[in-house]
């Protein structure tokens, strides 16, 4: 159900229910927690509503979104506990950020140079960062931050101009790693393998895909795949260990071929 887009929102009630819960006499687990507790948490429903994206599940993201949102106004309440900022001071910081780098929007009038997204944020960092690279944080997932340094070193130049060395960069990345496995270097491998990952992100960097995403989405074709393994196994009445790899693997066939019949719908 729609509502009043015109209504004002407020997310008090929320601070209200967290507020409650680290009270004396509130819930002992959530009076516990801190930050550094809650980081899995925050991960995780971040992780939960790009998978309610991926799937197209309104409902869900609807859901999801509040998670996250729970996961924000109950890290600003321990600071706010700690006398160190409030939610007020999250909402008025975020709001004067996307105003102040958002010029042509909200200040069309200023004939002055128009700066670019990271030229604004360089600005605002200028005194603290040391490095274009500084901006990306070291606690996102290996996948986002191998795309975004990436990303952040094109835009001074320090990339290809063309496809071809691109390409021929996974290329080498993977025969060192090879080289690596004869040896039975296990730590060499553990490099060379970080090395070939780091390559084949900047290579789908060059066609716009995020490996993080293009990822996820083939963890979820794993996980639908193998759940009709899963079932073709039980309804066979035999045990995993009955099969061969051979005939497990008909019924992988089978479920691109179900795949493929619902994408026909």
């Amino acid at each position: 159900m729609k509502n009043n887009t015109n209504k004002p929102v407020s997310v008090q009630p929320l601070v209200d229910v967290v507020k409650a819960l680290r009270a004396p006499n509130g819930c002992p687990w959530d009076q516990k927690q801190t930050h550094e507790s809650l980081r899995r948490y925050f991960i995780e429903e971040t992780y939960e509503v790009v998978d309610a994206i991926d799937n197209k599940d309104m409902p869900n993201l609807r859901e999801e979104l509040g998670d996250v949102l729970l996961q924000v106004v109950f890290h600003s309440q321990l600071a706010d506990e700690a006398g160190q900022f409030t939610l007020e001071d999250v909402i008025n910081d975020v709001t004067e950020k996307m105003i102040r780098r958002h010029p042509h929007v909200f200040n069309p009038d200023n004939n002055e140079k128009t700066y670019t997204w990271d030229e604004l944020k360089a600005q605002e960092k200028k005194n603290i960062q040391h490095s274009v690279l500084d901006g990306v944080s070291k606690g996102l997932p290996a996948l986002v931050a191998a795309y975004k340094l990436q990303e952040k070193a094109a835009k001074l130049g320090f990339d290809w101009n063309e496809l071809d060395p691109v390409w021929a960069k996974v290329s080498e990345e993977m025969d060192e790693f090879k080289e690596a496995i004869a040896q039975e270097d296990r730590e060499n491998m553990e490099k060379e393998a970080g090395d070939v990952l780091f390559s084949l992100i900047n290579l789908l960097r060059w066609y716009k895909i995020g490996g993080e995403n293009a990822l996820n989405r083939t963890n979820n074709k794993f996980r639908q795949r193998f759940a009709h393994v899963e079932r073709c196994v039980k309804d066979s009445g035999k045990s995993w260990k009955d099969f061969s790899l051979e005939e497990l693997d008909l019924f992988w066939e089978s479920a691109k071929v179900s795949e493929q019949k619902h994408s026909l719908k």
